[in-house]
Formats: C-alpha cells, structure tokens, sequence
C-alpha cells in the first residue's frame, strides 16, 4: 500500500480530489435500506443503536475539542489561524509549514506550549468516541487532531488513526532519531527552544504531520480497509477542507448511512457525485445535527438509550482530569493553560 499524498491540499473542492468515478448506482429498493426511507437523525439513532459489533467509523476534527479550550483552526474570529498575528507569519498556515520550521522554528514551539497535551480534558464528543468503543460498536476513529483527548478519553490505540500524527512522539529531523516525548515537552514547558537534537544538535520536531509532509502509513492502509466495511458513518466536528483526510468520507458502500455532527453543513456533493447530499432530492441516507459537536453526542446518546451511560462517562472523565491536575500541582510540575 503506498503512502497518502502530501497534505497541502487546503480549501480544494471534495470533487478535485475525490475518485473521479462516479458513486455506485443503487435502486429504489435498495434506497429504503440504509435509513428505511426515513432520511433522519432519529432513524440514524435507531440504526446505531442496534449497530453490530466493531460496524461504525468515526471521523472527527477539531470541532470535537472547542469545548475544551483548544481553538479550532478556520472558524472566523475565534479559530486559531484567526489569532496567530503575534508570530508575525507570512500566512497562518506557515506556523504548520515544513520549510518554515527549519528557517524559524520557534513560533510553532510558542505555540505549542499553548496547545501541549495535558492541558486539557476530554470533552463529551471524546467520551461518545469511548461510549462507541464499550458498547464493542467502534471500528475505527480517524481524527485530524493532535491533541490526543482520543487517548485521554480512553480510546484505545489500535482503534484510533491519528491522520495528522500526535505530540505522543518526536524525532530529529536531520539524523532522524526519536527522540522521547516527555523530554521533548520538558524542553519546551522550560522555554529551551528550538528543541536541539542531544546527538547532533538538528532540529526535533514532534511527530504532527506538517504541510509538506505525507500521512502516516497507518491512515492509508487502514483506510482502504475499515470504510468499505462500515456500517455507519459519524462525521464530526470538521471542516472537510484538507486532504487527503477530506474524501475520505466518500469510501463508505453506497448503503452506508453518514451522518454529520457540525455547525454548519460541509464536504457537500459536488459535480462527481461525491459528498453528502442534504437536502438534496436524491438523498436517502445523509442526514445532519447542526450545532456544537458536545451537543450533537449527547443528542443522539439520548435517543439511543445511552444518556445515562454518556453521562457517567463524561463525569469520570472530568474527574480524572481533576485528580491529574491537582497531583502536577501537589508535585510542582509546570502546566499552561487549558481547562
């Protein structure tokens, strides 16, 4: 299986890059399947809550993790490629630029000692992820996040495809050695940066994917093999402007309910057929929660019988994150932010 092609794809129709073959005709009969001629989210939650054993894929972004004070990137105003004017960058996309980093590497550390993992708690979205993976639905969720609140939740690593890698590792870039990522965090928690490589002073960046970089080998290859098979599809909480990670949603069977957790509607079918088709007269399977990404779970959690479990979950989740917070400060370890 070769390698995803690179990333800088941004704001490209679904369409430019999407298969150029046409989605798979189905019949009239076959369109009662997927939602029984019912196009809505309450019938969507009727099939999610008889799903079979590891049949739904999830795939998320940064709207999952607003919530919990970690910015999304695009949304006017308050998304962080709207508030990266300290950093004085040629564009907002150059703090995550490759050939900007080796010429100036210390925005994205400033940045990143905003943003580290740690600081933050899993949200309910990230708990519905966990919900999903112990009622022994879950196949798969791909994120686009770097945060690891997936991990924090619970989700565990072979059900999770970090698309555009994590903080969870780091390497050097000029002799290629990994390097720890709890040295890495160190390194910047006590502003010594750039983070120089010990054995031959290049520099170590962590292993979130940059412009310029190709997906990890695990998003292509598990790619081709989880969507075919799933049964039902969550969209949640992204813009579906980046690719490759943006068509994606296109490799679900014909018969595949999809459903979108968004604030607004995104990744819509475009001239090639592919894409979600809301409100649209052809459209028997497509169905959208409009509004925040905690509120769309807790939602569909209530009209699957789930609230109560969604609930407890949501409740540990925040507890835990107290009981770490308070031992860093018992203990003296330097955090920064987050809630």
């Amino acid at each position: 299986v070769t390698q995803a092609p690179p990333l800088p794809i941004v704001g490209a129709s679904m369409g430019d890059v999407a298969s150029s073959l046409q989605p798979k005709p189905v019949s009239a009969e076959e369109e009662q399947i997927p939602l029984g001629g019912e196009v809505t989210v309450a019938s969507f939650a009727r099939r999610l809550a008889v799903a079979g054993p590891q049949s739904v894929v999830v795939v998320c972004g940064a709207g999952i993790s607003v919530s919990a004070g970690i910015p999304d990137f695009r949304t006017p105003g308050s998304g962080l490629y709207d508030n990266l004017q300290k950093y004085d960058l040629p564009t907002p996309e150059s703090i995550f630029t490759l050939s900007f980093f080796r010429e100036n590497p210390l925005p994205f550390f400033q940045l990143a000692k905003e943003i580290y993992p740690g600081n933050y708690a899993p949200t309910p979205s990230h708990a519905f992820l966990r919900l999903l993976q112990d009622k022994g639905i879950l196949k798969r969720v791909y994120t686009q996040n770097i945060d690891t609140l997936e991990r924090r939740a619970g989700v565990q690593g072979r059900l999770l495809v970090e698309a555009h890698g994590s903080f969870g590792k780091a390497h050097c870039l000029n002799c290629k050695q990994p390097q720890s990522s709890d040295w890495v965090r160190e390194e910047i928690f006590q502003d010594r940066v750039p983070v120089r490589c010990p054995a031959c002073t290049g520099l170590v960046k962590p292993d979130i994917v940059f412009f310029g970089e190709g997906l990890p080998k695990r998003f292509s290859l598990l790619r081709s093999e989880d969507l075919p098979e799933a049964e039902l599809l969550i969209v949640m909480g992204t813009s579906l402007s980046v690719e490759p990670f943006a068509s994606i949603v296109n490799d679900v069977g014909p018969l595949c309910p999809r459903l979108l957790i968004n604030k607004v509607p995104v990744g819509l079918q475009v001239r090639s057929g592919h894409g979600f088709r809301l409100d649209m007269y052809n459209n028997y399977r497509d169905v959208a929660f409009l509004g925040s990404c905690d509120d769309g779970v807790q939602a569909l959690a209530s009209a699957t019988g789930w609230g109560e479990d969604l609930g407890a979950l949501v409740q540990a989740q925040l507890a835990a994150h107290a009981e770490a917070a308070s031992s860093k400060a018992e203990t003296g370890v330097v955090g920064h932010g987050g809630s």
